[in-house]
């Protein structure tokens, strides 16, 4: 699939702040090899861009933090060399507002996700889920509907070969196979998919093998370019978690 600037030098100074610079990537044809999977009836991606900066009808300068959440049921999301692009362009806008800014966002990723896509300013995150380790973990199973964490994930970019690290919660109301969880994570760590394909085949590899009545997989991955994209699904809305952020992130 040709892309617009992934894997492309791009001279920042000459892109327009408008929404032709998102690259729209369709859900369906990067899952459509992996037959069978089950699909989480809740599902979002929650995009953090640390580096967003604009000015406003003074000329000052702001630089915030911006949450973006596209719902997972979208059959188009943004690839993420696009995302940085677009929202780098900004910059050097005015805008009388804040209000006016998000809505402009919201407007622009909406159309192309052709899905209601939630933009807002975030100025605290919330505070980690209580978990456990699954590493090293001397129980054999998991006890049901606690919160589990698989701190060394890892997987590759499919594009540039380079590694994505992130943090692995998972919740579930049947008990699970440490070992067993364990193993699979680390199957991911010489695998090429992107972010949320890897959270995609997880939920459901585990709602296959377990067949929970609830549970929810989070993955919270490490920044690249200033913004990380942090996939959950989940089959209750009960079980899914808040927008924290990772000591690494």
């Amino acid at each position: 699939m040709s892309r617009k600037y992934l894997g492309k030098n791009i001279n920042q100074t000459k892109i327009k702040e408008n929404s032709h610079i998102l690259d729209p990537i369709i859900r369906q044809r990067e899952q459509s090899k992996y037959k069978g999977l089950h699909q989480s009836k809740y599902g979002i991606d929650i995009w953090n861009a640390y580096e967003f900066s604009y000015l406003d009808k003074y000329k000052s300068p702001h630089l915030v933090l911006l949450e973006i959440i596209i719902p997972s049921k979208s059959t188009i999301t943004i690839e993420s060399k696009s995302m940085k692009i677009y929202l780098n362009s900004f910059f050097n806008k005015e805008f009388s507002s804040s209000s006016e800014i998000i809505k402009r966002i919201k407007d622009d990723l909406s159309k192309i996700c052709k899905i209601s896509v939630k933009v807002k300013i975030r100025e605290l995150f919330p505070k980690k889920p209580s978990s456990k380790s699954l590493i090293n973990n001397k129980n054999r199973t998991t006890k049901t509907n606690k919160v589990y964490k698989f701190e060394a994930f890892r997987s590759l970019c499919p594009v540039t070969n380079q590694p994505d690290w992130a943090i692995i919660y998972v919740r579930s109301s049947s008990a699970m196979n440490i070992a067993w969880l364990n193993k699979y994570f680390l199957s991911f760590r010489n695998i090429g998919e992107f972010h949320e394909l890897c959270i995609d085949k997880i939920f459901s590899k585990i709602l296959n093998k377990y067949n929970p009545d609830k549970l929810c997989v989070y993955g919270r991955f490490l920044r690249r370019g200033g913004i990380d994209i942090n996939p959950m699904r989940a089959n209750t809305k009960d079980f899914m978690f808040l927008n924290h952020r990772e000591d690494a992130q």
